[in-house]
C-alpha cells in the first residue's frame, strides 16, 4: 500500500505478481522465509491483531495452493517511538531468534520495499534488497533505502532469483 494507507481486511489485500512463485523457490532451496512487519493500523484503531493474523491466516492457504509457505509472521502493532519491536528495531528480530534459534543476522538477508525494513537489516547485520516496485507506490525515504541498500530488484521474484545465483 501506499505511505499512510493500510490493508485492514482481506478483501483488500493484493498480492503481487510472482510473489508465491518466489516464496517457492526459497522454500525449495531449504531457506527459511519470515515476514516482519510494522502494522501501525493497529495503533490508529484502524484494524486489530485479529485482522492482520487473519490476513496472515488466508495469505498461507493462498501460498500453500502454490507449493510455497512462510515460516512465520511476526508484526509490530505500536505506534511510532512505543516500542522496541517497531522496525527498524530489532524486536522483531529478537522474536524470531526466541522462536527459531538457528537464525543469524549474519545468515540473514532482509528484503523490503520501505527505509525501515533497509535500515533494520543494516542494524542487525543482514544483507539487504530493496524492492523499487512501481514508482507511484513507493514509500518516503524510497530513495535512501535505495542507497543504503546491498542490492536493489526490481520485484521479489528478481530478488529471489538474485539471491539464489551461484556464486
Amino acid at each position: 500500500m501506499p505511505e499512510g494507507r493500510y490493508v485492514t481486511a482481506w478483501a483488500g489485500f493484493r498480492l503481487l505478481a510472482g510473489v508465491p512463485e518466489a516464496i517457492a523457490r526459497l522454500n525449495r532451496a531449504g531457506l527459511r522465509v519470515i515476514v516482519v512487519s510494522n502494522q501501525r493500523g493497529i495503533a490508529l484503531s484502524l484494524y486489530s491483531a485479529a485482522d492482520v493474523e487473519a490476513i496472515h491466516r488466508e495469505l498461507q492457504k493462498l501460498l500453500q495452493a502454490s507449493g510455497a509457505h512462510v515460516d512465520a509472521f511476526y508484526f509490530c502493532p505500536h505506534d511510532k517511538e512505543q516500542c522496541d519491536c517497531r522496525k527498524p528495531l530489532p524486536g522483531m528480530f529478537e522474536q524470531a531468534q526466541r522462536e527459531f534459534p538457528d537464525v543469524t543476522a549474519a545468515q540473514s538477508v532482509m528484503i523490503g520495499d520501505s527505509l525501515s525494513d533497509i535500515e533494520f537489516g543494516k542494524r542487525l547485520g543482514m544483507r539487504t534488497v530493496f524492492i523499487e516496485g512501481d514508482s507511484e507506490r513507493r514509500k518516503s525515504g524510497a530513495e535512501k533505502a535505495a542507497e543504503l541498500a546491498d542490492e536493489r530488484c526490481e520485484s521479489l521474484r528478481e530478488a529471489v532469483e538474485t539471491l539464489l545465483r551461484p556464486s
